[in-house]
């Protein structure tokens, strides 16, 4: 048997399927922020709604919400109604941006109802309210679900931290697919508690999430370095600063990074040792 003949054949035919190989592994290298960019949006969105439920209770009561103030996310568009104006238990605030959109000082176009049930002042510890949605589009993606915030009053720093729980979906415009995000928080009220001004606060945010992208993929989130929102004319949009950790089904870990401190739009996903640059939405 001519064995120089025989390897003379094999070792080409074995070249070939490494380097085919190799094309593999390069033609399936992840590079999927998908799932990143649909929870940063999710993040976004329902991290809004907070603003302006935040900003109703500034003066400590729910009854006194601004509307048309340039400190605030809603301009003369939006109605606000009461079914009482006494702070009792279980009254409901309703926030009506309309049927048509309307656009915030923050960019942000929105119609429709936004349902706040609440227990108390919202600065009061062991205040509650939840908020639910009636054909509430944001940039024509539609919200519906529910959150709910709860005051646990001040920590050891003297700040007031606030629990907040979500059960949401983003059904997306234009039939771009659904997002479902369930989400646990401790949002933090950091700096601008004492003053009358909100354009000075500033919130820093820890906790976890699960949640499905709009293409189905399944993922799990947990904050590693506390997400901060700054209220700053320019800067409310999107969060500043903060790196969250985010694992979908069957695939590698992505860190995302908000940055360190810029009022912008952009983060970063960094998936096996590579980084990719992200828009937020």
């Amino acid at each position: 048997m001519n064995f120089q003949r025989i390897f003379s054949r094999t070792l080409p035919v074995l070249a070939l399927s490494a380097v085919l190989v190799t094309g593999c592994r390069r033609e399936e290298e992840d590079t999927d922020t998908n799932a990143a960019a649909d929870n940063a949006l999710a993040e976004a969105t329902f991290s809004d709604v907070a603003n302006f439920t935040d900003e109703a209770g500034r003066t400590g009561d729910l009854t006194n919400y601004r509307v048309g103030d340039l400190e605030g996310t809603l301009n003369a568009c939006a109605t606000i109604t009461f079914d009482s104006l006494i702070t009792t238990d279980n009254d409901t605030m309703t926030i009506d941006f309309g049927t048509t959109n309307c656009t915030g000082n923050d960019g942000r176009n929105r119609r429709g109802k936004v349902i706040v049930v609440y227990n108390g002042r919202f600065r009061d510890v062991g205040h509650t309210h939840t908020v639910t949605f009636d054909n509430y589009f944001v940039n024509d993606n539609q919200v519906l679900g529910t959150k709910t915030v709860s005051n646990l009053g001040p920590n050891t720093a003297g700040h007031t931290v606030y629990d907040v729980n979500v059960n949401g979906q983003i059904v997306l415009a234009n039939n771009g697919g659904t997002i479902t995000w369930n989400s646990q928080r401790q949002r933090e009220w950091v700096q601008g508690e004492s003053t009358a001004i909100w354009s000075d606060d500033l919130y820093s945010i820890t906790g976890s999430a699960s949640g499905t992208s709009a293409s189905g993929q399944s993922y799990t989130m947990q904050i590693t370095s506390p997400l901060i929102r700054n209220m700053a004319l320019g800067c409310r949009r999107h969060f500043t600063q903060g790196v969250l950790q985010l694992t979908p089904s069957n695939r590698p870990m992505r860190t995302v990074d908000f940055g360190s401190g810029a009022c912008d739009n952009i983060a970063t996903v960094t998936i096996n040792n590579r980084t990719y640059t992200i828009q937020l939405r």
